[in-house]
């Protein structure tokens, strides 16, 4: 949902653009006076390991009575606790578990005995500033902080708390010292379900391969910004890791104003309604020219409401891929400061409790699920209850012809927070995502995240489980399982990869172990589709040897999936073409390589 918070949403922080910003002053001149100078190549690189289990558990639960839309008195005498998160859907569970953004008479957090205040934040350096706000006030003796300016915890996205969380880790560590305040994931409370997307033209969904040079508007290290990147990869595009150049070989992203998903949307309106350009550096083959190029924005990375925003203000554009099809990419998290829980263990388990149970009563009452939608209102002052409760469920719209989806959220109880983490079943999802996402951030380097955080902070180190765990008396489910016995028709993505196999054999070299894992993680990511695989050879040989030996290759990396834990009956088709279909001259070596390929097609 746009800035990590959700992207993941994250986004990055005032000081580190105050830093990037200041180097890039210092850096431009060289930039425009030295052409050819070296700098990233684009690169391509695998998508998020994610279980092939959609959590989006269902039970029947005994009907807990609706909050009130009264402040409570009966926690008016306990300190206040304040958390604060974007507006944002998945956090449904929550707010309605609070009764609004106060403690209300007959909600959860008062029958919890925890004083909440949930606070809405659009900008991630906001977020940031509040959570450093707090532990300064904690380090200065306050038990309790009482700044309104102050949060113990934000709630953002899961796939954007590597960048958030390691970024804060090494302001903490500047101002206080190495390690003497942590920032950890305590718990899940929800997840984006469709309403994280990217946005461009139908092109770019029938044939990704036209998204070649353009620019998206997306905040850099958001959740939105791991879909787009996902996708990307997902089709063997390139990306361009620096977002002050423009490469015409490979999807380049622009960062948003302010850190803003909303302004990612606005950004891309402003530019197909009035020709508002942005000024890049081209780089051709990884070297700058010395050349610049004014550019339009061609799609953005956005949440709701900021797709409903670019499809009310705009025509021809609709949602090329979300959540919905990487379904398990993008939790709701509650972060909060480590040493504080750790004086406070009661208080963080009570509002894990009171979140999860909320959102177990939503799952199974439409009139919590329309309580909901009203808390939500009242916390984030905007829209209406209906634009909420219908955004929750995801709405399909036409305009001139085409079809666009909005919205799509869900919320998780006891089970799926257990099931998620892996206590329950011992497949840890978020730990998939998160060490993949922080490989993206290494290896793309946004906003040059190497040069100025440093590294990203461990799972060990940035997740804390403890005060799941500690939760008693709550009801727990059983998840839904991937449905594959409908054909499916429509390509969501289809990438050539180079997988090494033994000379004149279908058994795969052990170079490829790694490629393997990164096809493997990235079916995991998209467990609602199904799959075709089919091989293909150079032209060395005899042909009908070669399409026997292109079908055997491509069912040894089925093999090797299944092997895995990917279902058999998840393949919809697997099948060889021998050397029939080049995409090179097989004149030489290089054309002779780049057709030794199979060819990973993910079907919806």
């Amino acid at each position: 949902m746009g800035k990590i918070l959700r992207t993941n949403k994250l986004t990055t922080f005032s000081e580190l653009l105050i830093v990037i910003l200041g180097i890039g002053g210092i850096l431009g001149a060289i930039y425009f006076l030295s052409p050819g100078l070296r700098t990233e190549v684009s690169k391509k690189l695998d998508g998020i390991e994610l279980n092939d289990t959609d959590v989006n558990n269902v039970v029947n639960a005994d009907k807990i009575e609706l909050p009130s839309k009264e402040i409570s008195n009966e926690v008016a005498n306990k300190p206040k606790v304040r958390i604060a998160g974007y507006a944002w859907n998945a956090q449904s569970g929550m707010i309605v578990s609070n009764g609004g953004p106060k403690t209300t008479k007959g909600s959860l957090m008062e029958k919890n005995g925890v004083n909440l205040e949930i606070i809405r934040q659009d900008w991630l350096s906001e977020l940031r500033n509040m959570q450093m706000k707090f532990i300064e006030e904690f380090d200065q003796g306050a038990k309790f902080p009482t700044s309104d300016k102050s949060a113990f915890a934000v709630m953002i996205m899961g796939d954007g708390a590597p960048f958030y969380i390691s970024s804060v880790q090494k302001s903490l560590d500047e101002k206080y010292g190495k390690d003497k305040y942590h920032l950890q994931v305590m718990g899940a409370v929800g997840m984006s379900y469709g309403e994280d997307k990217l946005i461009g033209p139908p092109s770019w969904k029938s044939d990704p391969q036209t998204m070649k040079g353009s620019v998206i508007s997306a905040v850099l290290g958001d959740g939105d910004w791991v879909t787009t990147v996902n996708y990307c990869f997902a089709n063997g595009l390139k990306v361009n890791p620096d977002p002050t150049t423009y490469d015409a070989d490979a999807v380049n992203i622009y960062p948003s104003e302010n850190d803003d998903y909303i302004k990612s949307a606005e950004e891309l309106i402003k530019s197909q309604t009035t020709g508002w350009t942005v000024s890049l550096k081209e780089v051709s083959n990884g070297k700058l020219t010395g050349k610049s190029v004014n550019r339009k924005i061609d799609g953005c990375a956005t949440w709701t409401p900021g797709d409903k925003t670019v499809f009310d203000k705009l025509s021809g554009f609709v949602d090329i891929v979300s959540t919905k099809e990487f379904n398990n990419q993008m939790p709701t998290v509650l972060i909060g400061l480590k040493e504080w829980a750790s004086q406070n263990p009661e208080i963080v388990s009570n509002i894990l409790k009171s979140a999860l149970t909320a959102s177990n009563q939503m799952k199974n009452y439409d009139d919590w699920r329309v309580r909901a939608s009203e808390a939500v209102t009242d916390t984030y002052q905007m829209e209406t209850p209906k634009y909420w409760y219908d955004m929750f469920k995801g709405q399909q719209g036409t305009k001139n012809g085409l079809t666009y989806n909005m919205g799509g959220s869900k919320v998780f109880n006891y089970a799926d927070a257990m099931q998620y983490f892996g206590l329950s079943d011992g497949v840890n999802r978020y730990k998939s995502v998160y060490t993949q996402v922080s490989n993206y951030l290494t290896e793309l380097n946004p906003f040059g995240f190497n040069e100025n955080v440093g590294k990203v902070s461990a799972y060990e180190d940035a997740v804390n489980l403890f005060y799941l765990k500690s939760i008693n008396d709550i009801q727990s489910t059983a998840p839904e399982k991937a449905d594959y016995t409908e054909q499916a028709t429509e390509v969501m993505a289809s990438g050539e990869w180079r997988i090494n196999f033994n000379t004149g054999s279908a058994q795969i070299s052990n170079s490829s172990s790694s490629e393997l894992e990164k096809i493997y993680n990235l079916l995991i990511q998209a467990e609602n589709t199904k799959l075709t695989i089919v091989g293909h050879t150079d032209n060395v040989g005899n042909p009908n040897s070669n399409l026997l030996l292109s079908k055997n290759r491509a069912e040894s990396v089925v093999d090797y999936l299944r092997k895995k834990g990917i279902p058999l009956n998840r393949f919809q088709m697997i099948d060889g073409k021998g050397s029939n279909e080049p995409t090179a001259d097989n004149s030489t070596a290089e054309g002779k390589a780049k057709n030794r390929r199979v060819v990973i097609t993910l079907l919806k």
